[in-house]
């Protein structure tokens, strides 16, 4: 079982999926648990880089999301 996000634009643009740490390539996970914690830590690095929201599989079926990254009084 791999965890995984999907980054998204505001204009409805998959960011992608893919590997280790970019906006392009997201890091996988054994848990959610740790995908959530990693989420936490990076939110912010990923929003500079122009992710708006993510939203998390459990390999290819959506958990939530998506869950914007902009902070409550930026969000659409």
């Amino acid at each position: 079982m791999a965890w995984l996000w999907r980054y998204e634009r505001t204009e409805s643009v998959d960011a992608g999926i893919a590997q280790e740490g970019t906006p392009e390539e997201p890091p996988t996970f054994t848990s959610q648990a740790d995908a959530e914690s990693w989420i936490g830590e990076e939110w912010q690095t990923l929003l500079t880089a122009g992710v708006d929201a993510v939203t998390l599989l459990e390999d290819e079926r959506e958990v939530y999301g998506p869950m914007s990254l902009h902070p409550p009084a930026e969000a659409e």
